[in-house]
């Protein structure tokens, strides 16, 4: 089978307003099931307050450590007021991740148009912040300071193009170390599938095969945290540079 055919999105339930496509899709499904999935486990989890924490407490208080920690270190503690937002991206982009891991599911932050949407929040975050607290002082974010006067100009450009360009490295990153991953235990998964129904003879060889698709999901589960940490992690240095932007 195609290795592609997995991302398609299908729709479920057709439906066109106002010349545009909103049909529940696959990809609509899949989004339902992760805020359900994660919102089960919050709310379970910090309903029990024990002591002794069970399995859904322990997760629900380690998540929740672990981000406000990350905020905190990567932008102080004045980025605590924006603490639900980025709880919220990196408990939806990890629990898309993991969710994509098993079987017949669909993996949604292989999909573009997802990672950017979340990408374009964050960004229009950050600028709302940066004029709202500084006005046009938060231009200062593109004068690093020490320059000189005939270095300036083309520092500045290079400035502007690097924040412009920040919804699309950071959408990207996301969506192609998603899609490379899923493609690879794909192809692995078809070539020990191969090699089992050519014969007896192949079936030596089948275990290598079978065990390397082995280590690629455990290396995928590895990348599917680390990714949804990365985004999380950039997103708090960008809020930083919104509340300091002079350099």
């Amino acid at each position: 089978m195609d290795p592609i055919h997995q991302f398609a999105v299908q729709p479920f339930v057709p439906f066109h307003l106002f010349g545009l496509d909103v049909s529940f899709t696959n990809a609509s499904l899949f989004m339902l099931l992760v805020v359900g999935v994660v919102s089960i486990v919050m709310l379970i989890g910090t309903s029990q307050r024990s002591i002794v924490p069970g399995r859904l407490q322990s997760a629900a208080e380690m998540s929740y450590e672990f981000v406000a920690s990350t905020v905190k270190m990567s932008a102080g503690t004045e980025g605590m007021k924006f603490f639900p937002l980025i709880f919220t991206v990196f408990m939806f982009i990890l629990a898309c991740n993991l969710l994509g891991l098993l079987p017949f599911s669909f993996s949604i932050t292989s999909q573009l148009v997802i990672t950017f949407a979340l990408a374009i929040v964050v960004i229009l975050v950050v600028l709302a912040v940066g004029f709202s607290r500084h006005g046009l002082h938060f231009l200062k974010l593109f004068v690093p300071s020490g320059v000189t006067i005939w270095l300036l100009p083309f520092i500045v450009v290079i400035e502007v193009i690097s924040f412009l360009i920040r919804p699309i490295t950071l959408s990207v990153r996301l969506f192609a170390n998603m899609l490379a991953g899923h493609i690879t235990l794909k192809v692995m998964a078809g070539f020990v599938a191969a090699l089992l129904g050519a014969g007896v003879a192949t079936w030596i060889v089948a275990p290598l095969p079978f065990l390397a698709n082995v280590v690629l999901l455990g290396f995928e589960l590895f990348v599917a945290v680390l990714q949804a940490y990365i985004f999380t992690i950039l997103s708090c240095v960008y809020l930083n540079d919104a509340f300091h932007p002079g350099h």
